[in-house]
């Protein structure tokens, strides 16, 4: 009767330490934070828990994510009026998994993780990594919402300013890098310094001042070449532009590379040239392989603090934009050392073991707190 007992003992001691989680992502989710999705998925099978991923049809995540992680399709029809169906399918999916906590990596999903955290009975994490607009829907179910985290402060913030109801629930996890021990900028004896900037060709107006930025840079004579990197619909608008501008030797757009990491080694400086409402993993890497970063201010900018980690400037005003680009031009120490002290910034702040163990303590008080 005493072995039984003891047995009983440490086989619900064995479930309540047990975690099983499943990540709910989006294409956005896959397309941005990929490196984080997969830094997490490594750092789970390391702990040997067993993981699950919900994403949509369609989408390879195969060749980016480990083989024993159990991909799960949604939705299965992609017809709207199926939605009921899909959601079924999903839901049988997971409960032969078993998961223990949902985890939810974009907001966009966070509809679809509530209901499926009610039916089955488990608890859920929210990751928000945007910041809200007033209009936007934000639901949280007070039942089965552990924690919402967030990559930084402005999106705490701005979460509290429209939800101060679930302040209680925020906890910020610092996104985490591999700091390369080499700095990548000006490493090179070339004069030709290489510039880089990544995002969506969507709207030629964004694109504007760092032109004029740049234009004004090669008629100064300095020697350089700006990749842009990204598609979109205002492609050939802005190629017609740099050719009027003159400015075809000076800037080349390119399509989008991965790993985008790699590319953003081999050049001197990343720019982001206009304020993002999402947290931009982009700079998080550009400064974890030493690449000198100039950035503007607004948005989701927690990263880029004045001459600590990045030059930072006027998106709206060329000048502002000029002067950073010019000064890490004419002053290559300078913007070495800037970069080194990037490095050490992510080191301390965003280390991946850091953020893989936040997220592991995370989903173990969810369970704590839902059991209570």
């Amino acid at each position: 009767m005493a072995d039984e007992k003891q047995k009983n003992s440490t086989s619900q001691k064995k479930q309540e330490n047990e975690l099983r989680p499943a990540l709910i992502v989006s294409k956005d989710t896959i397309a941005l934070y990929s490196t984080m999705m997969i830094h997490l998925l490594v750092g789970l099978a390391d702990e040997s828990k067993p993981s699950a991923l919900v994403c949509p049809a369609g989408i390879d995540v195969e060749s980016l994510i480990l083989p024993d992680v159990m991909i799960i399709r949604h939705p299965v029809y992609n017809i709207p009026v199926l939605c009921y169906q899909n959601r079924k399918i999903l839901l049988e999916r997971l409960e032969r998994f078993r998961p223990t906590v949902l985890h939810c990596l974009c907001s966009q999903q966070a509809a679809l993780t509530k209901w499926l955290s009610r039916h089955l009975d488990i608890p859920y994490v929210l990751t928000v990594n945007s910041l809200l607009k007033r209009w936007r829907r934000f639901s949280v179910s007070s039942r089965h919402c552990a924690k919402i985290t967030v990559p930084a402060k402005s999106i705490a913030d701005n979460i509290n300013k429209f939800h101060p109801g679930i302040s209680a629930r925020i906890q910020q996890v610092n996104m985490g890098s591999f700091v390369e021990d080499a700095v990548a900028c000006f490493d090179k004896t070339s004069e030709i310094a290489s510039i880089v900037t990544i995002g969506p060709l969507d709207n030629i107006i964004e694109f504007e001042s760092l032109f004029d930025a740049v234009r004004h840079l090669a008629i100064d004579g300095y020697e350089f070449v700006l990749f842009l990197m990204g598609d979109g619909k205002a492609e050939t608008q802005l190629r017609q532009l740099i050719i009027s501008l003159g400015l075809s030797k000076n800037v080349i757009i390119v399509p989008n590379i991965l790993p985008r990491r790699l590319i953003i080694s081999a050049c001197d400086i990343f720019v982001q040239h206009r304020p993002t409402e999402e947290f931009n993993p982009l700079v998080l890497e550009a400064m974890s392989v030493g690449a000198v970063v100039a950035s503007c201010k607004g948005g989701v900018d927690d990263l880029a603090i004045d001459n600590k980690t990045a030059l930072v400037f006027d998106p709206e005003d060329e000048l502002s934009i000029y002067s950073a680009l010019q000064r890490l031009m004419d002053a290559r120490d300078f913007a070495r050392k800037l970069a080194a002290d990037a490095q050490e910034y992510i080191r301390q702040n965003h280390s991946v073991s850091k953020m893989v163990n936040e997220i592991l303590s995370i989903y173990h008080n969810a369970k704590l707190w839902y059991g209570s």
